[in-house]
């Protein structure tokens, strides 16, 4: 199976690539230089997924990757009232808009070619459940949300599957920056007593793509250890 994963130079896309590369060629890209040097996996360098004409040179990658993660994501935490307006604009464009032009050329691209396809959305628990101070990155997973569902009622017919991954808080480049108190207290809120781990994701992700998930799609899969049951 041939994977085309968006942002995936570090994090959660990095350790998805090394994951996924050990079965599957997988294409990695954004704009910074590949955070792993595997020979099994091509990084595209220089991709800025705020620009149209950017991701339009993704085609041929698109054409012919049996799935697609869209991984990319950025978040900025502060009261809306307060928020500054570039930041809430930077986080639509990246998360929301990005996500749906590049899913627009998978598609274009993919029926062009009469081969359907299964793309899997790295969402969040913060798109189904409130948090303060995430109003706008709520926003737009929770638009990923809802559009992983509409487009699996609109895409079935053709063959292609969608389904969203929501992680709950896990050990990441994001966690870093959070207090060790406020660690502990969603450790504690949650049922099996400990964050996620990369490792609780990416087996998740590969299944989804897989043809073993045949029969799945328009599913929002919370990885959250119980946090949201």
């Amino acid at each position: 199976m041939k994977i085309l994963i968006s942002g995936g130079s570090r994090g959660l896309g990095r350790e998805l690539a090394e994951h996924l590369a050990g079965q599957h060629e997988v294409v990695t890209f954004a704009r910074g230089e590949a955070g792993t040097r595997n020979p099994r996996i091509k990084h595209l360098t220089g991709v800025d997924v705020a620009s149209t004409e950017s991701l339009d040179g993704l085609e041929p990658y698109l054409e012919d990757a049996d799935g697609l993660v869209n991984n990319v994501g950025i978040a900025y935490d502060g009261i809306l009232a307060t928020q500054g307006v570039d930041s809430i604009r930077k986080m639509l464009e990246v998360n929301l808009f990005s996500v749906l032009y590049l899913t627009k050329l998978y598609l274009r691209c993919r029926l062009r070619g009469r081969k359907p396809g299964s793309v899997v959305s790295i969402s969040s628990i913060i798109g189904i459940r409130g948090f303060s101070g995430l109003a706008t990155y709520s926003a737009t997973k929770g638009a990923l949300n809802s559009m992983t569902k509409a487009l699996a009622r609109e895409m079935g017919p053709k063959g292609f599957r969608f389904n969203a991954v929501l992680p709950g808080y896990f050990e990441s480049d994001m966690s870093k920056g959070m207090g060790e108190d406020r660690k502990a207290q969603i450790i504690r809120r949650t049922p099996l007593g400990r964050l996620a781990t990369t490792a609780d994701i990416c087996p998740l992700v590969e299944f989804l793509l897989s043809e073993d998930a045949r029969f799945i799609t328009g599913q929002l899969i919370a990885v959250d250890g119980g946090l949201t049951a």
